[in-house]
């Protein structure tokens, strides 16, 4: 008689743990580097920012949440290599799109100042 597998509910904490974790420690690493560009106003940019002191904890956040879907969706019975073929993917695409938004954002603030991101402004 077939059973089947146990889901991996530990897996699904664990990744949701780790990317919670990886983002509490992007928010700060990002304040951080903000913080001391507008400082000292150095002539490095805000967009070059993004180097690996800002990537780790982004690699971090999207290995996290890549397991955290793979383990959902294998919770609701989706076969492991399906639950593999459809969170990467998806999950790399997003990182992509979110990672060259946060570029465009901190260019933006370099250019226009904090003025340039107030989204009430619009009236």
């Amino acid at each position: 008689m077939f059973t089947f597998p146990e889901p991996p509910y530990f897996l699904l904490v664990v990744g949701l743990f780790f990317g919670l974790a990886s983002g509490v420690a992007f928010e700060a690493t990002l304040k951080q580097q903000v913080q001391e560009w507008v400082k000292s106003r150095s002539t490095r940019t805000l967009a070059q920012m993004q180097g690996v002191q800002l990537l780790v904890p982004f690699v971090g956040i999207v290995l996290g949440i890549s397991i955290f879907l793979v383990a959902g969706l294998e919770i609701f019975g989706f076969p492991m290599w399906l639950s593999y073929a459809l969170s990467l993917p998806m999950t790399i695409l997003i990182a992509v799109l979110v990672w060259s938004q946060l570029g465009q954002l901190l260019l933006q603030l370099e250019q226009g100042g904090s003025k340039a991101l107030d989204l009430d402004s619009f009236n």
